[in-house]
């Protein structure tokens, strides 16, 4: 979706309004008819002028000033009308954008989450929307008012003194040329480079927020987060940058604009060469009273300018996730034959890298089988098991559940056949039951309480307020990192997948915890196919198999025992390992 032009944006913004577009164009031509109404005081107020300087009848002066006063109060009664008018319109815009980008964010791989961050997203969704809610309630009536001021104005100062009138022009049109250079193509890219310097900021602050723990038991500083302060001190120096290249035309731009009573007063003089008369005093005071609205109005044009390009940028950032397709639906449906897992010469690479993440994978899992991913960090864990549970396509290989390969499962049904704990669990800020139930809206509260029995969360259930009805997140009711990870337990059991991926899911969890946490796993596991990732070794000692990834590459496999006879990389792990665990204070 091309939106470089102003009537481009304005075609978009309608198909978003749907019915309510009409209401954007009743609003911009109401606001234009008030800016209209609100130049008639300034007549009325010249004419008090003449009266009181050439001593007319001083009883008129009441019938105009009535006028003057009553016509402004009309004027900002329409302007009121059509900002309701374009505020209508603005919220259905706003709120057909979110539906619409969130329709397709749910169709996306989970992957995209990963490769594009969730702060980048949540950016997009409530802060560019909110761009056009405001371009669309604010800065549209407002550039109709922009935009018709100066055709009245120019009626007005040509009325009475032409000359004078084009002379408050000059500095005007000066003034207008220097904005105009402010507004080219190179405006346009500096404010995506303004967007995507928030947008990076918002998704290492997210990052920073959630590592915050680690920092703090640490008694580190921001400056531990390296990308949280280069994104920092990035936007710093663009913004320094920015504000030094537009320091000569904004000061040109605002000395032009504020010079008008200069030129007034020196045209004056001129036109009158040296010669003093009531009708050039009342022109000059006529004209003093006026100009203002140019200053105002020219400043205005300038603002909706800048909305505008911010808008065109957030059209473009809507575009970039509306444009992300969803996996492939396959053509030819195949159902999975049993619960094993195979890859195949299966190579990833992440969007933007020229490396790859894994590579020429070969791993074979038998059904009911219980294997293990284990190796440095960064060698790929994480990603096999993403790739696995279709988070997103292989680059190269193919990757069979069942016989079948994932690209020809349809999505719901490979779902159904995938459970994923993730190392780092959340909870949704609702019930313990709905939390459970999202692996299955239709289960019976029956069903979630065993659910959560079997996972050993009945002493989290028996602690809180409402049992099972207790609201996460509200009167200061939490959940420790182990507990959430019961509770994420629970959702899988619930859900019953025949093939389950534990991401490092002890991770987080204390000595008690993670004794209740392995007495869940295993209750999880029973009777299914079971892919788990582990720093801590101990926890692999008994699967079928393990596999050493280093690299993005198999480097070693077999059972525990065979992998400490080969003596090699796992065998280093595991020395280390258990070293780390019998560690003491002055041993």
């Amino acid at each position: 979706m091309k939106t470089e032009s102003s009537p481009k944006v304005m075609k978009i913004l309608n198909e978003y309004a749907g019915g309510h577009r009409h209401l954007i164009t009743l609003g911009r031509i109401l606001a234009a008819v008030s800016a209209f109404m609100g130049l008639v005081p300034f007549y009325d107020l010249w004419r008090i002028i003449r009266i009181a300087v050439n001593g007319e009848e001083l009883s008129r002066i009441s019938g105009i000033a009535w006028q003057a006063v009553g016509i402004p109060v009309a004027a900002l009664l329409v302007y009121i009308v059509a900002l309701f008018c374009t505020h209508i319109a603005a919220f259905r815009v706003q709120a057909n954008m979110r539906s619409r980008l969130m329709h397709r964010i749910v169709t996306l791989p989970l992957g995209v989450f990963d490769e594009d961050g969730t702060g980048k997203i949540r950016r997009t969704v409530n802060e560019s929307t909110a761009a056009t809610e405001t371009f669309i309630a604010h800065n549209l009536p407002d550039k109709a008012v922009a935009s018709a001021t100066p055709v009245g104005l120019l009626i007005l100062l040509a009325a009475f003194n032409w000359k004078l009138g084009l002379i408050c022009l000059i500095p005007a049109l000066i003034g207008f040329g220097f904005m105009m250079s402010m507004m080219g193509k190179d405006m346009q890219e500096k404010m995506a480079e303004y967007q995507n310097a928030l947008d990076t900021m918002s998704s290492e602050a997210t990052e920073y927020v959630r590592g915050v723990p680690v920092v703090k038991v640490f008694g580190q500083s921001v400056h531990s987060f390296r990308r949280f302060k280069e994104a920092i001190d990035g936007f710093g120096k663009w913004t320094t940058q920015y504000t030094l290249m537009l320091r000569k035309p904004m000061t040109a731009f605002m000395t032009c604009i504020n010079s008008v009573f200069a030129f007034l007063v020196l045209g004056a003089y001129i036109l009158s060469k040296g010669s003093v008369d009531s009708d050039i005093i009342l022109d000059v005071m006529y004209y003093i009273i006026v100009t203002p609205l140019l200053t105002v109005t020219l400043t205005k044009i300038a603002y909706s300018g800048e909305q505008e390009m911010v808008v065109v940028d957030a059209l473009k950032r809507m575009d970039s996730i509306l444009n992300i397709q969803p996996l492939s639906e396959p053509a030819q449906s195949e159902m999975p034959k049993d619960n094993s897992v195979e890859l195949r010469n299966v190579s990833y690479r992440y969007k933007g890298s020229s490396d790859y993440a894994v590579r020429e994978l070969n791993i074979s899992i038998g059904s009911g089988e219980h294997i293990a991913l284990v190796g440095p960090s960064g060698g790929g864990k994480t990603t096999t098991a993403e790739l696995i549970a279709r988070f997103f396509d292989v680059t190269e290989g193919s990757i069979l559940i069942g016989g079948a390969d994932i690209r020809s499962i349809p999505q719901d049904e490979l779902m159904k056949q995938v459970s994923f704990v993730f190392q780092d669990s959340r909870l949704l800020k609702t019930s313990i039951l709905e939390n459970v139930r999202l692996a299955r809206p239709d289960a019976a509260e029956a069903e979630v309480m065993q659910a959560l029995e079997t996972a050993q969360c009945m002493d989290i259930i028996e602690k809180l307020p409402d049992g099972i009805h207790t609201v996460i997140g509200t009167k200061g009711t939490y959940l420790s990192g182990g507990e959430q990870q019961r509770i994420s337990i629970a959702r899988a059991i619930l859900k019953n997948a025949p093939i389950i991926i534990l991401d490092e899911a002890t991770a987080f969890a204390d000595p008690d915890n993670e004794t209740k946490v392995q007495a869940a796993f295993s209750e999880l596991a029973k009777g299914k196919t079971v892919i788990m990732i582990a720093h801590r070794l101990s926890t692999v000692v008994n699967t079928n198999r393990i596999y050493v990834l280093k690299d993005g590459s198999v480097c070693e496999y077999g059972t525990h025992s065979e992998l400490m006879d080969k003596n090699g990389l796992y065998r280093q792990m595991f020395d280390e390992y258990s070293r780390s665990i019998n560690w003491k204070v002055g041993a």
